[in-house]
């Protein structure tokens, strides 16, 4: 069983900056693709980032130009680093990976960390 654990998250004021990591049980050289996933508070779950195993990676339009999600193979860890941030950006925070060989949903998710931002 796969294990992520995010940290970083935090109260900060709008147009601020949060880091946050998301460390993996197993390598994440072996998943094909990793992301971030939001849930504001009464919403859905949604897409923030992801990152594949080429390094190419996807953003919400909500985010881009913003936020920047990247992985260290040899930390076996994932990031986001989310700067300017808006009241809209607070949310729980998810971790997610997938194995290779599989498409389309990710199996392992972390607990999450918060993120408010105030204005």
């Amino acid at each position: 069983q796969v294990q992520l654990v995010e940290s970083g998250g935090g109260l900060v004021q709008a147009g601020g900056s949060l880091r946050l990591s998301c460390a993996a049980s197993r390598r994440t050289s072996s998943f094909n693709a990793m992301g971030w996933y939001r849930q504001p508070p009464g919403k859905e779950r949604e897409l923030v980032a992801t990152i594949s195993s080429l390094d190419i990676t996807n953003y919400a339009d909500s985010v881009k130009g913003r936020f920047t999600i990247s992985r260290d193979n040899g930390k076996n860890s994932l990031y986001l680093q989310m700067n300017s941030l808006k009241s809209e950006d607070t949310a729980m925070y998810y971790c997610a990976a997938r194995p290779r060989g599989l498409v389309g949903q990710y199996p392992y998710w972390g607990q999450g960390t918060q993120v408010t931002v105030s204005s």
